[in-house]
């Protein structure tokens, strides 16, 4: 055992070494994390004219850059976290669901990226949250836990450490009325800025108020892990990045694709030993486009390590980026699909000051019911404000079916409220990027064109390769849906062509074609029927009644009651009960009566399930309050 673990200390010095031959210096840099929870760069003046002062951050950016351009690729923790963790895209992997129903396995040499710097000899330390869709294994942290530190590696050995604060987490706007009527704000709620498409209450300035005030002691913290690092005499050979781990959590940001729910603050301080590594001025601001899965990726250059290939990100500091090419980076893409009980599935690309979204069931409104969001009085407040029909045009959109793809001019339009997608003088640009995101997905490809009950079964010991083998139906099923960006009679026999494929999940995306565009055609409405009362597959029945009941041609109740009841899968019987929510709360009011003693035990078992149920069959109404 002796000799094994003398082995095993060797070996890290001879890492350690190695890596030394490369640099100039005598040991590779330390490298530190510091992730705030739940913040978008919108309510930071270091980033944008309507945010609070926060000198730590700002401090930290004096000695270093800042990033005008840093994106999530997901705009929720686990999702986001899965992406920082392997810097490799969600939906490749099938880690982008939020929160998972099943860890995914990596494979083909795939490891967590602070692996790799464990075998070069670096102390990987995480304080402490994972939050990961991915197994982890034992080789990725020397320590996570609460008490995690660089403090207790030994003598000489490079560290790379992460520090979570979760001060700013949207836990902290679940403020109770009581709270709200006697407790005030340090920062002046009337001072602070409401974005244009929420309602200007009391309410909500009161929210954005007590957010800036969390971001203030957020700072504090910030300042207090910086004042430790010198402490130790560390500054001047440590990397220190500060980022949020995705955008805000005032309504609307959190879980969505908009930028306040993945445009990111990031400042990366520059060690005086390793300025030869960065290109940058200390002290300057870039605009070039960095995302969460380059992140890992640069962590890995950094420490001179080579990239592996199967990562996707690409390094944004160290050896071999210039300014240059750091500046003429301008993409980035992001996902979002199940966010706890609410499902959804939607992709986006931003290019310079273009956004281009893309709704894949537009017919999910946003403001669709999800019992976490709705703890926020600013969200329930919002709902009741539309339900009783207080609110203007752009602040009703949340409540309200989507187009299938958006374009906005962020430059511009900075809140994403005036979408550009029918305008003329903007077709180039929604070809262009449309044409970007398409490529990007048919690239990985992108797994959720299956459903995410199916990736459980059938993808999740090695979704990479499942990717890959499957990439001709995944290109297919892309393509059934994007027949809903065209004119329906130049479509609809393709679509029909489709709704009697022997592929269920032809089938399937057939089906949400139909409820997009929502038309009354005979011939259509024969073979919906057909599929709702004789379909292999559960799902395939709920989508045709979904159909057939946002069209209000046939009430979908006891076919769509049916089938949740005879499901056996709980990840099946959530993707039904979203189908549940979306016709009682959307504008056809269709009234479920659910009886939980009809509902399989093993699909009662599973914690979501249980809460869309528990909404469900409340009735006290509305739902919101």
């Amino acid at each position: 055992m002796k000799l094994r673990f003398v082995s095993l200390a060797l070996l890290a010095l001879i890492s350690i070494q190695t890596l030394c031959s490369t640099n100039k210096t005598a040991t590779p840099p330390n490298i530190v994390w510091i992730v705030s929870e739940d913040n978008s760069k919108h309510y930071m003046s270091l980033f944008d004219e309507n945010g609070i002062e926060t000198p730590n951050i700002e401090k930290l950016a004096n000695s270093g850059v800042i990033f005008n351009r840093a994106f999530s690729n997901a705009a929720v923790c686990s999702a986001a976290r899965s992406t920082l963790i392997s810097s490799c895209y969600g939906p490749r992997m099938a880690s982008h669901y939020h929160r998972k129903m099943g860890c995914i396995i990596l494979q083909d040499s795939m490891e967590m990226f602070p692996a790799y710097l464990r075998k070069a000899g670096y102390y990987t330390t995480n304080n402490s949250k994972e939050d990961y869709n991915i197994i982890k294994a034992d080789n990725v942290w020397d320590n996570s836990s609460k008490k995690a530190s660089w403090r207790n590696r030994k003598d000489g050995q490079p560290f790379f450490h992460v520090q979570n604060i979760g001060t700013t987490h949207e836990g902290r706007l679940h403020f109770t009325e009581e709270q709200y009527r006697t407790e005030k704000t340090k920062c002046d709620p009337n001072s602070c800025f409401v974005q244009p498409n929420h309602p200007q209450t009391d309410l909500f300035k009161y929210s954005n108020a007590l957010y800036r005030d969390e971001i203030v002691n957020m700072d504090q913290e910030v300042g207090d892990i910086v004042s430790k690092l010198k402490e130790d005499g560390l500054l001047e050979n440590t990397f220190i990045f500060y980022y949020g781990d995705h955008g805000g959590v005032l309504p609307g940001s959190k879980g969505y694709l908009y930028e306040t729910g993945l445009h990111v603050p990031l400042v990366v301080h520059i060690p005086e030993k390793y300025k030869e590594l960065v290109t940058l001025e200390k002290g300057s601001k870039t605009n070039g486009f960095v995302s969460f899965v380059d992140f890992g990726a640069t962590v890995l250059n950094l420490a001179g390590i080579e990239v592996p290939k199967n990562m996707d990100g690409k390094p944004f500091l160290g050896k071999g980026v210039s300014k240059e090419d750091l500046e003429s980076r301008d993409e980035t893409y992001s996902y979002a699909d199940r966010f706890d009980e609410k499902y959804d599935m939607v992709r986006a690309v931003r290019k310079g000051n273009f956004k281009y979204i893309r709704n894949y069931q537009p017919f999910n409104f946003d403001g669709l019911m999800n019992n976490y969001r709705y703890k926020q009085l600013a969200y329930k407040e919002w709902r009741e404000l539309y339900e009783a029909k207080k609110l203007n045009t752009v602040q009703s959109a949340f409540f309200e079916p989507k187009q299938a793809e958006a374009l906005y001019d962020i430059e511009k339009d900075p809140f994403e409220t005036n979408n550009l997608a029918t305008d003329s003088k903007y077709s180039d640009k929604l070809l262009e990027l449309r044409a970007k995101l398409e490529n990007w997905e048919n690239s990985m490809p992108d797994l959720s064109f299956y459903p995410e009950h199916y990736l459980l079964k059938n993808a999740i010991s090695d979704p990479a390769s499942f990717g890959q083998t499957h990439k001709k139906e995944l290109s297919t099923y892309r393509h059934i849906a994007n027949l809903s960006l065209s004119d329906f009679d130049s479509v609809e026999s393709e679509i029909k062509s489709y709704l009697k494929s022997n592929d269920p999940w032809e089938r399937y995306w057939a089906l949400i074609v139909c409820s997009g565009f929502q038309k009354k055609d005979t011939k259509l409405i024969a073979l919906t029927k057909e599929i709702y009362m004789n379909d292999s597959e559960l799902i395939n029945r709920v989508r045709a009644a979904e159909y057939l009941g946002l069209t209000k041609i046939e009430n979908p109740v006891k076919a769509i009651s049916k089938a949740l009841y005879e499901s056996t899968d709980s990840a099946e019987a959530l993707l039904i009960l979203n189908s549940v929510t979306l016709l009682q709360d959307g504008r056809q009011k269709y009234s479920f009566d659910l009886k939980e003693n009809k509902i399989q035990k093993s699909v009662l078992e599973n914690k979501l399930v249980k809460q869309r149920l528990s909404y469900l069959n409340d009735l006290q109404r509305p739902h919101y309050r």
